[in-house]
């Protein structure tokens, strides 16, 4: 009497694709904090328009090589973390980890550069209260500087808690809630860059 003996090991299939990727609560901090940046970037172009000639005299105090080096520097971080995700994506931990330590570097090398900006200006005499022009400047770029570090520290944090094995091709999607962090820090870069430092 033959005997037929039935598997159920189903194959596997690779994890499904959510969208937005990532965390549901981490968009809506992110749409939340897009907004409270479209306030500033609005209140700015309106006193702008207000004021043409003392923002654009002041305009050309700032150093817009700083600014570009440092606009190539969060592409090239966001870069590394498209990386880190398609890394995962394929179970690639160590590969993942070298990206997202790449992209941390990144991040510290934006602080380094702004921090030699801001301190120019601070031996300057330059604060908040100087004109109207270096309080919208210096109010906009330090709270971006501040998304930067806490955006800096999610990567850092996730490339610890990947080199201990916490994620995988399955299960992966802090790292997809850390990467769209980020890439909502370089896009408000890459607003504020042209709006604060090139439009005249």
């Amino acid at each position: 009497m033959d005997m037929h003996i039935k598997t159920t090991e189903q194959p596997t299939r690779p994890a499904q694709r959510r969208y937005p990727p990532g965390d549901l609560a981490l968009w809506i901090f992110i749409l939340a904090e897009l907004s409270v940046f479209a306030v500033f970037f609005s209140a700015y172009a309106f006193t702008r328009a207000q004021h043409v000639e003392l923002f654009s005299t002041y305009q050309a105090t700032l150093d817009c090589n700083s600014a570009l080096a440092n606009t190539l520097v969060l592409i090239t971080a966001s870069f590394f973390v498209v990386r880190a995700v398609a890394a995962i994506q394929r179970d690639r931990s160590a590969e993942t980890v070298r990206w997202l330590w790449l992209a941390v570097l990144m991040a510290g090398l934006f602080l380094l550069i702004k921090g030699h900006e801001y301190a120019h200006h601070l031996a300057a005499g330059v604060t908040l209260s100087t004109n109207t022009f270096y309080m919208f400047y210096l109010s906009l770029t330090f709270f971006h500087f501040m998304h930067v570090i806490l955006g800096m520290l999610v990567l850092l944090v996730l490339a610890v808690r990947t080199r201990r094995g916490h994620y995988s091709a399955a299960e992966h999607t802090d790292i997809e809630s850390g990467a769209s962090y980020w890439h909502m820090v370089d896009l408000v870069w890459i607003v504020l860059f042209p709006l604060v430092y090139v439009m005249r």
